[in-house]
Parts: structure tokens; C-alpha cells; sequence
């Protein structure tokens, strides 16, 4: 699996580059084409972000992850 720096994931905002990704629980998903993540922002959350600790309020589950590509594993 390859392992991305959080700079490097911060390059995948959907304004950086064309991805859109997002961390969660160390994993890195590719958010690109989701409705719900246009242009890098999904409510009050921007991708190219590790977002473990702000979606533990969030209204789903975490298989709401179950229909995204694990494009690889967020480094320490």
C-alpha cells in the first residue's frame, strides 16, 4: 500500500490538484467523484484533511467510507 505525507494529502483539496481525497482512521479515500464533495468541501469539512476526530459527531456511519477507493494509508 503507499503511504501519503499530510502535505501530500493537502495537495488533493480539489483546488490543488483535480483529486479530492480525505483521511480517515489512517486510511486515504478518493472523494473525486462524489456529488457530495464538489469542489473539495462537504459541509463544514474541506478535503485534503485527515478527518477522524471532526466526523465522530457526524450524522452516518463509517460505511459511508464502504463506496470509496482506498487510494492508500496517511504516514505519521
Amino acid at each position: 500500500m503507499t503511504y501519503f505525507t499530510k502535505s501530500q494529502l493537502a495537495l488533493r483539496n480539489g483546488q490543488d490538484k483535480d483529486e479530492v481525497w480525505i483521511a480517515y482512521k489512517g486510511f486515504i479515500y478518493d472523494v473525486t467523484h462524489s456529488r457530495l464533495w464538489r469542489n473539495g468541501k462537504h459541509y463544514e469539512h474541506w478535503a485534503g484533511q485527515d478527518l477522524t476526530k471532526e466526523l465522530a459527531d457526524a450524522p452516518h456511519t463509517v460505511n459511508v467510507f464502504d463506496k470509496f477507493e482506498i487510494v492508500g494509508k496517511l504516514k505519521d
